[in-house]
Order: C-alpha cells, then sequence, then structure tokens
C-alpha cells in the first residue's frame, strides 16, 4: 500500500509521535510525504520515505496528481483546523481529489488510529 504523510506546521510533533507509535506497521508499507514533514519524520523514526516539495511550494498538489495517477491508497493528513494556510486552495483541492478518486484520508489523531489498526 502506498501511504501519504503530511501535517501543517503546528501538526507536526503530532504526526511525529503518530509515526513513532506506528512506526512498525508503517515500514511495511511504501511511504511519501510532503518535504518538510517527510524529512522529520525520517529523521525522528528513520522510516523510508520519498519527499516531494513542501506542501506550500507545492507538494500537497504533487500528492494529489499522485492520488489522480492511482498511485497513493491512504493519506495520512494531520490538518491545523484553527490556523489559516496560504496554500489553502491546495489542501482543498486534495481532499477533494481524495473524495473523487475514493482515496481514505484521516485528517486528525483518531481517525488515523483507526484507518492504521486496519492495516494490521
Amino acid at each position: 500500500m502506498i501511504i501519504a504523510l503530511i501535517a501543517h506546521d503546528k501538526m507536526k510533533p503530532e504526526i511525529l509521535d503518530f509515526a513513532r507509535k506506528y512506526r512498525e506497521t508503517l515500514k511495511k508499507h511504501t511511504l511519501v510525504a510532503t518535504g518538510t514533514t517527510g524529512h522529520k519524520i525520517i529523521e525522528a523514526t528513520g522510516l523510508n520515505i520519498t519527499c516531494f516539495r513542501s506542501g506550500p511550494l507545492g507538494g500537497d498538489q504533487e500528492i494529489g496528481a499522485a492520488v489522480a495517477n492511482g498511485k497513493i491508497d491512504l493519506i495520512f493528513f494531520f490538518r491545523d483546523p484553527l490556523t489559516a494556510q496560504p496554500h489553502e486552495p491546495d489542501v482543498s483541492a486534495l481532499l477533494r481529489l481524495s473524495d473523487v478518486y475514493k482515496i481514505p484520508l484521516a485528517t486528525n489523531i483518531s481517525t488515523a488510529e483507526l484507518m492504521v489498526h486496519s492495516l494490521h
């Protein structure tokens, strides 16, 4: 399964904790991520992750293109619902594409944990 990992700045500590906690499950899959998130997860866990650009620099769009091309099976996108994002149109487009192509997408830790347990 190809899994995308994305997190807004204020949510990076949460996705790092998630990746550490579920490292053994995640390492069984192909992982991709937006740039900053991916590099931080690699540093914290040693997981093998292909990193795209940072989200605001086009990484969200790159993952969206991968979704549209059938190259993503699951997305963990830890969004910050309380902070305006300068690249909000890109975020909205990625969410829309996940719906169009029926790609499961978790936007918070509770949903992510339910989804990761289904990978066992």
